[in-house]
């Protein structure tokens, strides 16, 4: 295996799966941990492994990005495994926000779970999920995209589920999983439709073949291409593959759910990206562009509606997630072609703000739901009092996710709706700009009741839970910061996402 320059010394190329392979080796570590001595669980010593594994692989991959690997300047991305896999800036990119989200979600569920007597397998899973993650974001050919979706997929569904005794929970799990499993198989039904009318599951010469014309088969790959746009509108709630998200986010842990609708999401649209942009090319007679049009404008405009008849936090920040899912998807419904590289980075660079947003509010959920507070925006009422730093924190997110200066979330939605109108669809940014105005509503619903309504009652909330309580803080640090280096974030999206345009 020829060696090739991916820092300043010169490494093989199996080193460049280094991100991936820190989360997968580290949950082997954290099972076999715990199944040497388990009467003896340690969870500081599990969760304190499993952060820093997370953190291993987030610096691995800022470490490789920043070394230019994958990219043009050292000689494009790295091919693995007959092309199956590809290690590119993109790629990096996106494990570094999973590794992120890993560890913040690792950290807060040390003391979401104190009580829990499985802690090991919830840090297993969370990582194993995190490295089918990794995995999505580096897939160059349809079986491995459906592998790794899989292999992100199963512990998704436990950890759902993973309040065996709570009935919430099991019922999630449940409809996650069935909803799962039929999108699974709409996935892979139309895989099998496009390699029918290609000859090849490689993303490249699936784009080659589409490219030449299937002469005859047109409306089989074009079936098959329908087909796979579906199976990963479930995997980014995307409408109309919502229905198990407000569910499964609602009944899950709090910190199951910021990973879900934050890391898994970010996980499908960094397939979707390369599967559609390397894959699919627009002269083919299939207007794949179109469809994603309707599905942005559809799933913001639903998420965003339903988010304001909601009575619950947990559930208004379930369909928030759809109407993110819907400002991300302009990133293919705007793409053009040679030009579209910049529309992708900024979506990129949006789920990257996303993704420390919205997780920092799911986990103060958590933390609402640790004190044992309810689930109501009145219940709310008045927490400002007792916790006014988390309470500063979650009226960052909140100010942020509505897209307000000077928080990250305002610019990522400016370069994200300036890329549609500089690629030609005005219209696109026009709807997305009125669906912040309107998220604006039940955003700030959450930021009245902390700090301007009096509480209902009178309510204790206990010790403060110092690692959730980090996590949280974090979040919200990086949220802030992200915004005096957005410009470093949104050129290198822009700049790697541009190399994957064929």
């Amino acid at each position: 295996m020829e060696p090739v320059l991916m820092q300043a010394d010169q490494l093989p190329q199996w080193t460049a799966l280094a991100p991936a392979l820190a989360l997968a080796l580290t949950g082997l570590l954290v099972i076999l941990l715990d199944s040497l001595n388990p009467d003896d669980s340690r969870p500081a010593l599990l969760a304190g492994i499993a952060t820093v594994g997370s953190l291993a692989s987030l610096g691995l991959a800022g470490w490789f990005l920043s070394a230019g690997t994958g990219q043009a300047g050292t000689g494009g991305g790295i091919s693995l495994f007959g092309d199956a896999l590809i290690v590119d800036g993109m790629a990096l990119f996106f494990q570094a926000l999973f590794a992120s989200v890993t560890a913040l979600v690792v950290v807060a569920s040390y003391d979401y779970l104190h009580d829990h007597p499985h802690r090991a397998e919830f840090y297993s899973l969370v990582l194993f999920a995190a490295t089918g993650m990794a995995l999505m974001a580096a897939a160059n050919s349809l079986a491995v995209a459906f592998i790794a979706l899989e292999l992100a997929s199963l512990p998704s569904y436990t950890l759902v589920a993973f309040l065996k005794r709570d009935a919430g929970s099991v019922e999630a799990g449940l409809k996650y999983f069935l909803i799962g499993a039929l999108s699974a198989s709409v996935f892979a039904f139309g895989i099998s439709l496009v390699y029918a009318a290609t000859g090849s599951l490689l993303l490249p010469d699936v784009y080659e073949a589409l490219s030449g014309g299937v002469e005859g088969m047109t409306g089989v790959a074009a079936v098959g291409i329908v087909m796979v746009a579906g199976g990963f509108a479930f995997k980014t709630a995307s409408v109309p593959f919502h229905f198990w998200a407000p569910e499964a986010y609602e009944g899950a842990p709090a910190p199951v759910s910021a990973f879900l609708s934050s890391a898994s999401k970010a996980a499908g649209f960094a397939l979707a990206f390369r599967v559609f942009v390397v894959g699919f090319p627009l002269d083919a007679g299939i207007d794949w562009v179109l469809l994603f049009q309707v599905l942005a404008v559809v799933t913001m405009t639903l998420g965003n509606f339903a988010a304001a008849t909601q009575e619950e936090v947990k559930r208004m920040l379930a369909y928030s997630s759809i109407g993110h899912a819907g400002y991300a998807l302009i990133g293919l419904a705007a793409f053009t072609g040679g030009a579209g590289g910049n529309v992708i980075g900024a979506s990129m660079a949006h789920l990257l703000v996303y993704g420390f947003m919205n997780t920092g509010a799911f986990l103060f959920v958590a933390l609402a739901e640790h004190w044992g507070v309810g689930r109501t925006f009145d219940d709310y009422a008045g927490l400002a009092s007792r916790a006014p730093m988390a309470s500063v924190a979650m009226s960052v997110f909140m100010f942020s996710l509505a897209g307000l200066p000077p928080f990250g979330g305002f610019f990522s939605k400016y370069f994200l709706f300036m890329g549609a109108i500089d690629a030609g669809f005005w219209w696109l940014a026009a709807v997305g700009a009125i669906n912040s105005a309107l998220s604006l509503f039940y955003y700030s619903r959450v930021v009245k009741a902390l700090w301007l309504d009096d509480a209902v009652g009178e309510f204790e909330l206990g010790s403060t839970p110092t690692a959730l309580y980090a996590a949280i803080v974090f979040a919200a640090v990086a949220t802030v910061l992200l915004l005096p280096g957005f410009g470093p974030v949104i050129e290198t999206a822009q700049s790697v996402a541009t190399t994957i345009v064929p």
